[in-house]
Order: C-alpha cells, then structure tokens, then sequence
C-alpha cells in the first residue's frame, strides 16, 4: 500500500535488528527508502557515524545503485525540528515533507482499467465478518459488484460479492457505495478472506504477485485455569470462551496459529515469538479472560537434507565495557556466536550474536542480573539453521507452597534465607504455587502460611519485628522466561501467578517416579 519508505534511525542508537528487518523487507519491495536520523538534539547523538552505519546496511543488504543514493534527513521529533543537515535544524517539519515530495514517485493510477485490489491485511468484525483491506491498484470499487477473489498462497479463485464498502477519514472507517482508484478501502462480505490475495474484476483476473507470510517459531500451550483460585477474578472462564477468543485472533493476527489438541480446554498456540505471544496474553487478561499457559517452546523444522533445524535470533547487547565479559560467557553457554563487537563511545560496547532463540528464553533477566541493570537488548528474526545441541536450564529451583492460606510473615523470614521470594506478607497462595526462587537447583516445598505459636513465656528479644526482604514482583514475561517444563502460569485480570502443573507434591513424586 505504500511507495516508499522512511527508514527512522536513532542518533545514538544507531541501527537496531529490527532496522534491519524493515529495511529487508523494503528493498524486497524495490520501495524508494529515505534514512531519518531522529534524536540529533541529544548530547551524546553521532549523527555522522549513523548515516555510515545505514549505509553499511544498505550495501550488506544487497541494494541496488538506486537505492544506495537515499536522501537523508536529520530530526527532532520531541522539539519539532527538521532539516538537512545536524546544523541546519528549522522548527518545523518542513524538510522531511519535501524530501517526501521530491525522492518518492507519485502512484501510477489506471482509474480506466479492470479493478484491482491486493490485500494488505485483514481486520474484523462481528457483524460483517472478515474484512479485506488494501489499496485499490486500478479500476473503481462499487458496493453490491460482482468479483473474484485469487492469488494468494494457495492461488484460489472465488466467485463473490461486495456487500459493504469502507474507505478511511484520517483513522475513522466510513462505508461508502464507491471508491477511486488510488483510495485504501475496506471490502466486506467475502468468507476466508486472506493477505496477498486480490480482488480482480471478473473479466479480468490478474492476481497481484502474493507477498509471503512469515511462519510462526514459538509455540506455547493455552489451557484452561484448574487452579484452586480458579473463576475467583475472571469473568471469561470456560474452555470455550477460550476457544472462541483464540480463534477469533487468527482472523486478524495473520501470522498467528492456533491449533487444537483433541481435548476441549488445552490449544496450542504459535506466534513470531515470545513478545508476539505476550502481547495475546496481556490483551486477553485485560479483556477480563482467565487461563494458564505453558513455557514457550520453539518450532524446529527439518530441511530438505533431513537435517533438523531451528530459528536463530540476531541479537543486539548494548553494556558498559567493565560487563563484556560476563555476556560473552553466558551467551556462549547459550551457543550464541559472536558476529561484531562495537566500542560505542562513552564507556559502552555493542555486542552482536547470532543465538538459538531457545538460548533466549530466561536470558533477560541474568543479562539484567549480570550487568547491574545496565545491559540493553534487542533480538530479532535470522533465519533457520541446523540445530546447535542441548543449551542447559536454569540453574535455580522454586519455592513450592506447602498448603493454601494468606502468607504470613512469620512463614516468609523463615523462607527468605533459601533464596528470592515472589509474595509477601498476607497474600492468598494455594498447594503448588510457586511462591519463590531457590538458590539451589532442586525445589523445595515451603510453609510461607506458618503461624508463630502462642505461648505464655516471653524471652527476651521474641517481640522485635520481623525483617523480610522486599518480594521481587515479575512481570508477564519474566514469568515466562522463569517457568520450567512441568510449571505454568496463571493468567487472570487481576493476578498473574506462577504454579507447578501438578499441584501436590504426592502428584509430582510419583510422575518423577514413573519417568524414572
């Protein structure tokens, strides 16, 4: 739907993995690029060396003589301030909007022609269904003409109607009964709509060349909560009300995929990675959905040589110099592969790995660790390659909850030495929750509920308060990053707790048993 492209760099930052994969994707495209420096008011901004560093892409990339002549535009997007050079800032945005005007060609419109239509990408609604939308190429769109649907993935072609036609108004969708050539429109009524394929005139289908979608590498495990806190805060519970949301996704969420287990409360679900799952997880909580999903899991593929592959992440680490070595030693546990080290100035190193994306999971938060809370990353989509071996587990267990109650203060101090505690004093827990780290790499059930026994003597010293440690509270996806195997966590609007999938420790001695 576009024809050209403005390629946003920070000034600082310089060119990030997901600079990157835009970039990609838009010189696939043969999209004119325009580079925007942004941030060029910072003190610490090398606006010169970013260009450099864009540069260096482009060629990586493999553009072509074109492409490599880009224009470039410095600017402050907090203050307003554009121009062509770091020095010649005007308080306007007037020299990105020339440059937009004068380097990106005007679309090339047949208003007379057969329609066309490619679809860019689907939304959806309850009452029409699946809608298509895209940029009408040639021709001009009626309500209630006939077409055809075709191209796509699977190269169909489909006899249809246009019930209900939409065009934008800023961000406002306004049904219309016709719309011209060059217009991004909204087409309703057509079932099993998909991105890449095209809307053509019946008297001349010609499909658009279809445009692949990327495949799914994480999946995780979406099941209904059996929790003993179970229906308490939620207000969508049930196995279908599950389905039925996880299903709807998929209209829209084109490179998601659900897909069911044969049982009516467990799906499984694939995403483009962690993030992109997160993002479902947390959408769905706010809704008011309650659920419990599994550890992320990545999705290996063989090649055509019968060799098993897996999905390898570009990594970016920006850390102050004193930090280098411990990243380096905790990525090379994790099979990563040095690719470029870079001295950023001001005492930081940017480091770049090619890692499995399985070597990711839990990374974060030991990277966090590791670096004091200076450590910056930044990952994203390589490509897949032959698979690089086991990469060890967390070398912590979890502090089990020994029996459903309110925690107790009492209960924590005696917990807290064993290692990080999750809750604290007078927080609902059930059998089987995960109520802490342990320092060790075993679990440990523990009484965070113990009461003090009541006597009539008093030593001295028993009234003095208790000390606890403050609880680290975990965000949704470092309790994803933190669950092993048999563990789940439990999502509901209000809560979101970490929990062994078998809740009483008779349950998981004797499945230990029989794996053994």
């Amino acid at each position: 739907m576009v024809d050209g492209v403005l390629l946003l760099v920070d000034a600082f930052e310089g060119c990030m993995p997901q600079t990157r994969f835009v970039l990609r994707k838009a010189l696939e495209l043969k999209k004119v690029p325009i580079v925007v420096v942004n941030k060029v008011d910072r003190a610490d901004s090398r606006p010169m060396e970013v260009v450099d560093e864009a540069l260096e892409l482009f060629i990586e990339l493999g553009s072509s003589a074109e492409q490599l002549d880009f224009p470039v535009v410095y600017a402050s997007a907090r203050d307003g301030m554009s121009g062509m050079t770091p020095n010649d800032m005007k308080p306007n945005m007037r020299a990105l909007f020339d440059t937009i005007l004068t380097a990106i060609p005007a679309p090339e419109f047949q208003p007379d022609e057969p329609l066309q239509i490619l679809f860019s990408t689907i939304d959806y609604d309850e009452y029409v269904g699946r809608i298509g939308v895209g940029r009408i190429e040639r021709g001009t769109a009626k309500k209630g003409m006939p077409i055809v649907i075709c191209g796509g993935e699977n190269n169909r072609r489909q006899d249809a109607k246009i019930t209900r036609l939409y065009r934008y108004e800023g961000l406002k969708r306004v049904e219309v009964d016709e719309a011209p050539c060059g217009d991004i429109v909204c087409v309703a009524g057509v079932e099993g709509l998909n991105v890449g394929e095209t809307v053509c005139d019946p008297a001349c289908v010609e499909p658009l060349p279809f445009v692949k979608i990327d495949e799914p590498t994480v999946s995780m495990m979406f099941m209904l909560n059996d929790s003993p806190f179970a229906g308490r805060e939620g207000k969508y519970v049930t196995g279908r009300n599950l389905r039925d949301r996880l299903f709807t996704e998929v209209k829209t969420n084109i490179s998601m995929r659900v897909e069911e287990t044969g049982t009516t409360d467990s799906f499984r679900v694939s995403g483009r990675g962690e993030l992109h799952l997160s993002i479902l997880i947390e959408t769905m909580r706010r809704q008011g959905y309650e659920f419990a999903v599994s550890r992320p899991r990545v999705i290996l593929h063989t090649n055509e040589a019968g060799e098993v592959t897996e999905p390898i992440e570009e990594l970016t680490i920006d850390v102050p110099t004193e930090y280098v070595g411990a990243v380096m030693e905790k990525l090379g546990q994790r099979k990563a592969e040095l690719v470029n080290m870079t001295n950023q100035g001001d005492n930081s190193v940017r480091l770049q790995f090619l890692v499995p994306a399985r070597g990711l999971m839990g990374y974060r938060s030991e990277l966090l660790t590791d670096t004091r809370g200076n450590g910056v990353m930044s990952h994203i989509f390589h490509d897949y390659e032959p698979y690089k071996g086991p990469i060890e587990e967390r070398k912590t267990g979890s502090l089990v909850a020994h029996e459903t109650g309110d925690t107790s203060s009492y209960g924590l101090f005696n917990t807290q030495e064993r290692g990080k505690l999750f809750v604290g004093p007078g927080i609902p827990v059930y059998e089987g929750q995960i109520v802490g780290e342990n320092a060790r790499s075993e679990d440990i059930v523990v009484n965070v509920c113990k009461k003090k026994h009541v006597t009539n003597m008093r030593a001295s010293g028993s009234d003095d308060a208790l000390r606890l440690t403050p609880a680290v509270t975990l965000t949704l996806e470092q309790c994803l990053e933190f669950i092993a195997e048999d563990e789940l966590v439990e999502v509901t609007p209000k809560s979101i707790r970490m929990r062994k999938k078998l809740l009483t420790k008779d349950q998981r001695v004797k499945a230990s048993n029989k794996q053994q």
